[in-house]
């Protein structure tokens, strides 16, 4: 219960109260509840989703994505940003992670940001009623599992930082529990394209995960933020190339 608490307060902007002292191991091994954190949130974004049907769909749609940045206090939002900034261009990795840890937003990450959330806007006011509810769950849930799988398969490419914990003392049995988890989830909401769709998004948070490892090295939270931000993305995505979109 502590580690889940954990993971909800990392992901969530609610203030869990959590008896004891956390130390660094419950920080990596809170991964392994980042998928339930998911579904949590998923299933919050669905309630609104329902209660907001009778109104146009892209006042939905703008509701939900409000509702999606606040409740996770945008971090993954800024790792994305950041991730943006440090990437564009050839530079040596010493130059990325020092972009990076700059707490300024940069030009490349603004842009990154502003079309990353039209690209979430667009897609939501673009799915079926009948499916959003369904599809948001499966975005949050599976992008939270990415960064799971993007720190149990990654070493921390700097020497001190926020993710650093998360990522050494993740396991890769985590990787395993979520991933059954999750698919078993997916099925259950949209059966065979559920799994179909997860192995998609498997292949296109993978890219990122070793592309970033060929800039710096490794992952950093940064990184982990933007496989969070690429994995909902692409899950809308496809989501809505399997389900059909809005007539």
């Amino acid at each position: 219960m502590k580690r889940l608490l954990v993971a909800l307060q990392f992901l969530t902007i609610i203030p869990f109260k959590i008896k004891g002292k956390v130390d660094d191991n419950d920080l990596g091994r809170s991964l392994i509840y980042f998928p339930i954190a998911g579904l949590l949130i998923g299933l919050f974004l669905a309630g609104i989703a329902y209660f907001s049907a009778p109104i146009p769909p892209l006042v939905t749609s703008a509701l939900i994505l409000i509702a999606w940045v606040v409740i996770t206090g945008g971090i993954h939002l800024d790792g994305f940003a950041d991730t943006c900034d440090g990437f564009y261009g050839n530079r040596p990795k010493e130059d990325i992670l020092r972009i990076m840890r700059d707490s300024r937003v940069g030009t490349m990450g603004a842009v990154g940001v502003a079309l990353i959330l039209l690209f979430k806007f667009a897609i939501l006011s673009s799915i079926r009623p009948e499916d959003l509810w369904k599809v948001l769950i499966i975005a949050v849930v599976f992008a939270r599992w990415s960064q799971t799988f993007a720190c149990a398969t990654s070493k921390y490419a700097r020497g001190e930082g926020k993710a650093k914990y998360f990522i050494e003392y993740a396991k890769k049995g985590d990787i395993f529990i979520g991933a059954v988890f999750t698919l078993l989830l997916n099925w259950f909401l949209i059966g065979i394209r559920g799994v179909i769709l997860f192995v998609i998004m498997l292949a296109v948070v993978s890219v990122f995960i070793r592309y970033a490892k060929k800039k710096i090295g490794g992952m950093t939270g940064d990184t982990v933020g933007a496989a969070n931000e690429i994995a909902e993305a692409a899950s809308l995505l496809f989501s809505l190339i399997l389900l059909g979109y809005r007539i």
